[in-house]
């Protein structure tokens, strides 16, 4: 199996959790139970899970008030895709 395509499934895979984190984090606000740290949460997003937890903020409104949020997850999408750009040369190659 070409292993640009395992590194991709694992990434899509992580950032499906990481999404799942946002979600089950908010539930747990809701209900006023035990939380998920927000140094897990934005650490995580820079553990190339910035993809997952743009996403999770928007579609579950969860910590979009948090300037911690509002910047360093947009932050650590543009890192996590510039990593991707920089390690991946079929990517590069397509893309430039």
């Amino acid at each position: 199996m070409n292993i640009y395509i395992i590194v991709a499934a694992a990434l899509v895979l992580w950032n499906v959790v990481v999404f799942g984190l946002y979600g089950l984090d908010k539930l747990k606000a809701k209900k006023n139970a035990w939380r998920i740290s927000e140094a897990t949460l934005v650490g995580c997003a820079f553990l190339m899970g910035g993809l997952g937890a743009f996403l999770a903020m928007s579609f579950f409104r969860h910590k979009t008030k948090h300037w911690k949020f509002k910047i360093l997850v947009p932050v650590a999408l543009i890192l996590n895709v510039a990593v991707v750009l920089l390690l991946l040369p079929q990517v590069r190659g397509f893309i430039f």
